[in-house]
């Protein structure tokens, strides 16, 4: 067993340590646009849920040398973004959208990926997600420090929009259907793969 004392390891060093341990993680696809309608699109790792009621989710973007994510800073701007779960079917397509863009170039135009209206917000979603989620920003969290640290992003989700084909009754969703893909470290990503059910203890 090797210990590590996060204080004395670099951010790059804790950084690997964390992103290799906490997998598998779901990648977010996140649309924003600024005040002045320029749109931007990006993945995100850092994602999860937070709460159902309301429904909340959270994405954490990353600030380099105290310059903070085109995403981060659109989002506090509009308050409007959309969140499409990452699939099988377009992982190559976002992939593209990671590249360190200036934020006037919209990241969309080095792909084929194509965008449909919004129902409640002004932020438009891209059409060949299985599942988006329209969401209103509930709040932004400044963590670490100001040159390294990041913007903790929760949104509240004000409308689903779920392909039929991987909807089940009572707002269930077939994960098989649905073909989600996550992040592992470095470049490597993993499918769903083989699934197994665990009863909870009820008493």
């Amino acid at each position: 067993m090797k210990h590590f004392k996060a204080s004395e390891l670099s951010k790059r060093q804790n950084y690997k340590l964390l992103s290799g341990s906490i997998i598998p993680r779901p990648i977010a696809f996140v649309t924003s646009q600024d005040k002045n309608g320029k749109l931007n699109a990006a993945p995100f790792s850092f994602f999860n849920v937070v709460n159902s009621a309301p429904p909340m989710i959270m994405i954490s973007t990353g600030r380099s040398e105290g310059k903070r994510k085109d995403t981060s800073l659109n989002i506090e701007e509009t308050e409007n973004f959309v969140v499409h779960i990452t699939d099988e079917t377009n992982v190559e397509q976002i992939n593209r959208t990671a590249a360190p863009l200036d934020r006037t170039e919209n990241e969309l135009e080095r792909t084929a990926l194509t965008l449909v209206d919004s129902e409640l917000i002004t932020v438009p979603g891209i059409e060949q997600a299985k599942i988006r989620m329209e969401c209103k920003l509930e709040r932004i969290i400044s963590l670490g420090d100001t040159d390294e640290g990041s913007d903790l992003i929760i949104g509240e989700v004000v409308m689903f929009h779920i392909n039929e084909n991987v909807y089940f009754e009572d707002s269930k969703i077939n994960a098989q259907a649905l073909e989600a893909v996550c992040r592992l470290a470095g470049n490597d990503y993993a499918s769903i793969g083989d699934t197994f059910t665990i009863v909870r203890p009820t008493e």
